[in-house]
């Protein structure tokens, strides 16, 4: 016999049952998640019984809010995106701003592993153009030569 079998049952409920505060974690997410699912359920029958109520409202005036509402998305959606846009363009300066003060911003260190990956790589590129090169040049001899005799 194992012993397992020897402990009483209450003995093993007890032991695995959760601890404390893992019930009230629990029961804090149910319940908070319960308030939240009604919640949006009252959210979207508000929203459907308005849609219902504004139906005969927005077809009567409908050819004056669809251009209206595509003016206004348009231009909503232009400041935002010049906003987004401006926001990202003074982050970018700024980040270059601390680099080139030796700041060492985040991202830093890829940068510099980057430059130093193409710095080298250039210098070997160059390395083998020059040898290229020579060989070029010592065989255009040897063909300048092997003519001339």
């Amino acid at each position: 016999m194992s012993n397992d079998q020897n402990k009483p049952l209450t003995r093993k409920l007890y032991e695995s049952a959760p601890s404390s505060r893992q019930a009230a974690k629990f029961l804090t997410a149910t319940t908070l998640g319960a308030t939240l699912l009604f919640l949006s359920g009252l959210t979207l029958t508000g929203t459907v019984i308005a849609l219902i109520m504004a139906t005969p409202l927005m077809v009567l005036f409908s050819p004056i809010l669809v251009p209206a509402g595509i003016v206004i998305f348009l231009v909503i959606t232009g400041l935002l995106f010049s906003g987004g846009c401006g926001v990202a363009a003074i982050t970018a300066l700024s980040w270059i701003y601390n680099y080139m003060q030796g700041k060492h911003p985040l991202g830093a260190d890829q940068l510099d592993y980057a430059r130093n990956k193409f710095a080298s790589t250039a210098r070997g590129m160059t390395d083998k153009a020059k040898e290229y090169g020579q060989y070029v040049q010592h065989k255009s001899q040897e063909v300048a030569q092997g003519q001339g005799s």
